[in-house]
C-alpha cells in the first residue's frame, strides 16, 4: 500500500491550491487521513485530519482557509487551500492509517509535496 501526494506549486498570496492524496494496492479501509507541512527549520505540524465518518480537525493557524475531504470510493483525501500566505510555504505531507486486505492497521506518509507562496 503506497500514498501519492500532488497538486503542490507556485502560488501568489491570496490564491488557491487543492492538493490530493491518493492510497493505492489491497485496501480495506482508511480510517485516518491527514495532512501536515513543514517549513526550513520548523517542526512539522499538523494542517488538518479527517476521520472516516467525516469528523475534521484542523491546525490553529488554518482559520477557515483550508478545507479537508476525502472521497472513501477513490481512497483519495483532498485539501483546499485558499487565501495562502506566504507563511504557508512548505512541504506537505499526507499521512493515513490504513487498513489492508489482511485488516492489519499500517501508518503511512505520502512523499511531500511543495507549496510555494510568492508575495
Amino acid at each position: 500500500v503506497q500514498l501519492q501526494a500532488s497538486g503542490g506549486g507556485l502560488v501568489q498570496a491570496g490564491g488557491s491550491l487543492r492538493l490530493s492524496c491518493t492510497a493505492s494496492g489491497k485496501i480495506s479501509r482508511i480510517d485516518r487521513m491527514g495532512w501536515y507541512r513543514q517549513a526550513p527549520g520548523k517542526q512539522r505540524e499538523l494542517v488538518a485530519d479527517i476521520t472516516y465518518s467525516g469528523i475534521k480537525k484542523y491546525g490553529d493557524f488554518v482559520k477557515g482557509r483550508f478545507t479537508i475531504s476525502r472521497d472513501n470510493a477513490k481512497n483519495t483525501g483532498y485539501l483546499q487551500m485558499d487565501s495562502l500566505k506566504k507563511e504557508d510555504t512548505a512541504i506537505y505531507y499526507c499521512d493515513a492509517y490504513i487498513l489492508n486486505e489482511f485488516l492489519r492497521g499500517d501508518h503511512l506518509w505520502g512523499q511531500g509535496t511543495q507549496v510555494t507562496v510568492s508575495s
